[in-house]
């Protein structure tokens, strides 16, 4: 018989608001470790009122959201689901709990056929388009989760999960909502505990790192790459992901100015890389490739001052992006940029920043944008010649400006 996995919303919950054990819950909350073994069990009980304030303030959800049954309601745990959660973050309303619907086994199949869909435009559709399409079907996923069982009901909460982390990455890469993005990805992390998929909720405390990575914030950020890498152990983890895990702390440790351990990790990576497994990766993990982990290692490159290797290595990436990588290589034009800037060419530095507004202007991306206005940043010292002007009329011209400020 399988083991119980417990209240894996509570779970989800603590690791992501990094409490990452039982212990340091319990010190925050100042109770016994004992308390919070009970409320992470099958059936936790009702916690005390005073208690139960300081919890909710603490991982920033309700007590039902947190996998918890009020006294007196409801006790059939399948209901106890990311819904209520999700229908007050979206402002639809819960569907009635009277004459629930038990769904077929074809539900979790069409329903990953929308999630997969998602996946797939994600790399072309307006981040303002994709995300609310996104966000509602979320919503259906939470609908649909209490009237399913079984392998369907596991299936469901893994496309769940699945299309929670993509809406989580538009809100940070595309939107720039940081804070949004630590609640969805929050549910994400959830919908992956009631899927037991401990693949994916790697993928999500990994995305998670990002947040306070780019603030700086290096302890929650590697705390957060800790778990990561714990519940990536417990699946049958594919080189790819193993990889993509160097390289994202790797991305942590860049913004955080520790470029040679940065460095350090992304040559594990390609080793890791080169070894390979026998393991194939999860369909999600689509963003991630040899390629892209060069692009990683230029950018580290470039902060680190390695100007020629860092050149050489983001035209190595240039040249090889599949064409429709059309967000990633708005990134690469934009470090290249960065590069010639750092290395006093101002003229290579504005054509490789023109070339990077003209994809931006076929395809948003924020971190995109957010590259070309770090370029233009450096290049203060040349803001007078031409070349710089020139970028200036581009990078402030009526089009690109309303973009920026509407997206």
């Amino acid at each position: 018989m399988p083991r119980p996995a417990g209240n894996t919303r509570l779970k989800a919950a603590r690791l992501a608001a990094g409490y990452h054990s039982q212990q340091a819950l319990a010190d925050a909350l100042s109770v016994g470790v004992r308390q919070v073994r009970r409320w992470e069990s099958d059936t936790p009980p009702w916690p005390h009122p005073d208690v139960a304030q300081a919890l909710t303030r603490l991982l920033g959800q309700e007590l039902e959201s947190l996998g918890f049954t009020r006294p007196g309601g409801a006790t059939d745990r399948g209901r106890r689901t990311v819904l209520a959660a999700t229908a007050a973050a979206t402002g639809l309303a819960a569907v009635p709990t009277q004459a629930i619907t038990v769904q077929p086994a074809t539900a979790a199949d069409d329903y990953e056929a929308v999630t997969r869909s998602h996946r797939r435009l994600y790399w072309s559709v307006a981040p303002a388009t994709l995300h609310p399409a996104t966000i509602a079907h979320t919503a259906l996923g939470c609908a649909l989760l209490p009237e399913t069982a079984g392998r369907t009901r596991a299936r469901t909460a893994a496309a769940l999960a699945e299309s929670y982390l993509l809406a989580g990455r538009i809100e940070f890469f595309d939107m720039r909502e940081p804070d949004r993005a630590g609640h969805t990805l929050l549910r994400a992390l959830q919908a992956a505990g009631e899927a037991d998929d401990p693949l994916l909720g790697s993928a999500v405390l990994a995305h998670t790192a990002f947040i306070p990575a780019w603030v700086g914030e290096r302890e929650a950020a590697v705390e957060r790459m800790v778990a990561a890498r714990t519940y990536a152990r417990r699946g049958p983890v594919s080189a790819e992901l193993l990889a993509w895990l160097d390289a994202v702390e790797a991305e942590c440790e860049t913004r955080c100015g520790n470029t040679r351990t940065a460095l350090h990790l992304i040559g594990h990576a390609e080793d890791i890389l080169a070894r390979g497994t026998e393991h194939e990766s999860p369909a999600w993990l689509d963003w991630f490739s040899s390629v892209r982990l060069a692009a990683f290692k230029g950018n580290t490159q470039l902060k680190a001052g390695h100007l020629p290797q860092a050149r050489t290595t983001l035209l190595g990436v240039l040249d090889a992006l599949d064409p429709n990588e059309e967000k990633q290589s708005t990134v690469v034009l934009g470090d290249l940029a960065a590069v010639e800037a750092a290395a006093g060419e101002p003229e290579a530095s504005c054509d490789y920043a023109v070339r990077a507004l003209d994809q931006l202007e076929r395809t948003w991306y924020a971190m995109g944008m957010d590259r070309v206005r770090e370029v233009r940043r450096a290049l203060a010292p040349h803001q007078h010649e031409r070349c710089v002007r020139d970028l200036d009329d581009r990078l402030y011209g009526w089009s690109t400006t309303v973009s920026a400020l509407t997206r």
